[in-house]
């Protein structure tokens, strides 16, 4: 194993500020190159940084570079192609979730990684959350019994759109941004779902997509699990960027509530324990339990990278959240539930594609 893994960094935007210091927080990685569009973003964070190699072309960068893997930050839009080109160079890589603007096209990019064996991870980071965590391992020891019911709650009106006014110009919004992050949490918390129904609402002035959504899945295991996300809700006490869940079993319940508090109740009492993040210096204190989980996701990814196990959050275990999102707006359209085996049986991954995806295939 080498002594020290060599990464660039595509995309100098709003999130890069905090995933390269994120990465810097591990041993075995070492920063040399950036790249962006505007390449003075770049070169900012590249000053901030000491990483003196700066780019605005990537192809350049990838063919001057000598590089074992790539971190992408940048818009969905570009996620594609960006993963092609550092494939086709035979670099392991890492994305920014959403995975993909489609479901043909996250398809398509785990079979341009596939074909190539080239390794391929989403960096989904809520699973990671501290809180998050300790829920997942109360949830095994069985302090609550069988799990039958579940909420998960991620609803603010925290302008998102100040740091990241991109957001504002999508056709697909917070199923795609939120909606990406609370489908996961579901699946890492619960499994596989079996049906969806989902319904949204465009409610923020001068935005082109949903800023709130609600979504209803049932899972393999029978439990029913309600996701409400919403970036329009003026409440007394708004807690962003935290999560709230309640988890229903017939032994007992567990509810992570404000303040990373998780409150496990039995017929015979109720217990608090408090599951808080890491504090780094680099965080913003408003995104602190989300930055926090980057440097866990890192670290998880990481490990993958070095040989040392298996990471959770692979393109081909994502694409599972991926078509949560995707079938939340076919609900949506067709103002019907989703039957997500079905789904599953279209988009499989055993490498044969309908004629819509091999022509998505051409595109990139």
């Amino acid at each position: 194993m080498k002594e020290k893994l060599r990464f660039a960094i595509l995309g100098c935007g709003f999130w890069a500020r905090y995933q390269l210091p994120a990465w810097l927080e591990l041993e075995g990685i070492e920063p040399v190159a950036l790249y962006n569009r505007t390449i003075s973003k770049a070169q900012s964070l590249g000053k901030k940084y000491n990483i003196p190699s700066c780019y605005d072309n990537v192809e350049e960068l990838l063919q001057k570079e000598q590089l074992d893997f790539v971190d992408i930050i940048t818009d969905v839009d570009t996620h594609a192609p960006l993963v092609r080109m550092a494939a086709e160079k035979g670099l392991p890589v890492i994305c920014q979730k959403p995975m993909a603007p489609s479901l043909q096209l996250a398809h398509s990019m785990l079979d341009t990684c596939s074909r190539r064996n080239i390794p391929f991870f989403v960096h989904e980071n809520f699973r990671f959350q501290a809180p998050i965590r300790r829920l997942k391992a109360l949830l095994e020891e069985g302090v609550i019994g069988r799990p039958f019911k579940a909420s998960i709650k991620f609803c603010t009106a925290f302008p998102v759109l100040d740091n990241q006014p991109f957001l504002a110009e999508l056709d697909h919004f917070i199923l795609t941004d939120v909606g990406s992050h609370l489908f996961d949490v579901c699946r890492f918390l619960f499994g596989e779902a079996s049906s969806l129904y989902c319904r949204s609402a465009s409610i923020t002035p001068g935005i082109r997509g949903e800023d709130v959504a609600n979504a209803l899945l049932t899972m393999d295991s029978g439990l029913h699990c309600n996701l409400e996300m919403s970036f329009a809700s003026i409440l007394e006490k708004d807690a962003f960027p935290q999560t709230f869940i309640l988890i229903e079993g017939d032994k007992g319940s567990l509810h992570l509530t404000s303040g990373y508090e998780i409150r496990i109740t039995t017929p015979k009492s109720t217990k608090v324990v408090i599951a808080a993040p890491v504090n780094y210096p680099w965080m913003d204190p408003a995104y602190a339990v989300v930055h926090s989980s980057i440097v866990d996701c890192n670290r998880n990814i990481l490990r993958a990278l070095q040989g040392l196990g298996q990471a959770e959050t692979t393109g081909r275990d994502n694409f599972e959240t991926v078509k949560l999102v995707w079938a939340a707006y076919q609900s949506i359209e067709n103002k019907a539930v989703v039957d997500l085996k079905k789904l599953s049986e279209e988009y499989s991954l055993n490498g044969i594609y309908s004629p819509s995806e091999k022509t998505a295939l051409k595109a990139i």
